[in-house]
């Protein structure tokens, strides 16, 4: 097919956020990813490739493009074989839902690499949830979903106002812990590992949001025998969520 230049303009124009949000869509390029969310039966509104492509061609909006006009619309320096349209969808945070499960809380994390990063972490070790505050990297951005390896299609994920949620849960499951990582705590090895809880991660620059401390039921920490002033906070994450996290009931 040739692609018309308002569909071209739309397709470019899907890397940015305030487009995304007033077109309701999301782009995702790459033939390992896309096939990825096809195997996952994520609904996409849209398929488009090149011959080169080598994953199911019975999309019904399947497209075939040539080299070319895969080039007019990609993300990337070298196009891939595969793009494709998913609709943004934002499904409301359950009510007390943070009361069973192990819950994931994301605390101003920007970097779309760590985002997506966490998102795949969440998805090895079963968590129950996601969920990230407004000010987090947008979880439909092109680099969030590349650096989930297809977890983005997995993983429950919610974005909502933290401070209210976590007043809440501790006002109505007082027994929940919710511990926040922080370089001042309890050493996350002595920490006993949990089936329900709530594990908030913060920005490796700015650590939890001091909003959200009052909230907390303990702050638990990753000994440090050297001089690193700080871990990235997906491999923070991982190490914390190795130490706690139990298989899922």
């Amino acid at each position: 097919m040739s692609l018309t230049k308002t569909q071209v303009q739309r397709l470019r124009a899907l890397r940015e956020k305030k487009m995304r949000e007033a077109h309701g869509l999301f782009v995702v390029e790459g033939e390992k990813v896309v096939s990825e969310l096809l195997a996952a039966n994520f609904a996409l509104e849209a398929l488009y490739v090149t011959p080169a492509w080598t994953g199911p061609r019975n999309h019904p909006q399947f497209h075939e493009l040539n080299p070319a006009e895969m080039a007019r619309v990609s993300h990337f320096p070298t196009p891939s074989s595969a793009l494709a349209v998913g609709r943004i969808h934002r499904p409301p945070l359950p009510e007390a839902a943070l009361h069973s499960g192990l819950s994931l809380v994301l605390d101003r994390i920007q970097d779309p690499g760590n985002v997506g990063t966490l998102l795949r972490l969440a998805d090895w070790y079963g968590l129950a949830r996601v969920i990230l505050s407004p000010d987090c990297a947008d979880l439909f951005s092109q680099k969030v979903i590349n650096a989930s390896k297809g977890s983005f299609a997995r993983v429950l994920c919610y974005t909502t106002p933290l401070a209210p949620l976590l007043a809440t849960t501790r006002q109505a499951a007082p027994t929940v812990p919710i511990l926040g990582c922080d370089l001042e705590g309890d050493n996350v090895h002595t920490t006993q590992p949990l089936h329900d809880g709530v594990i908030i991660i913060g920005s490796e620059g700015r650590g939890l949001s001091p909003e959200l401390r009052p909230h907390l039921t303990g702050v638990i920490t990753i000994p440090r025998y050297g001089a690193a002033e700080s871990l990235n906070a997906a491999l923070a994450a991982a190490i914390i969520c190795d130490r706690l996290a139990l298989p899922p009931k």
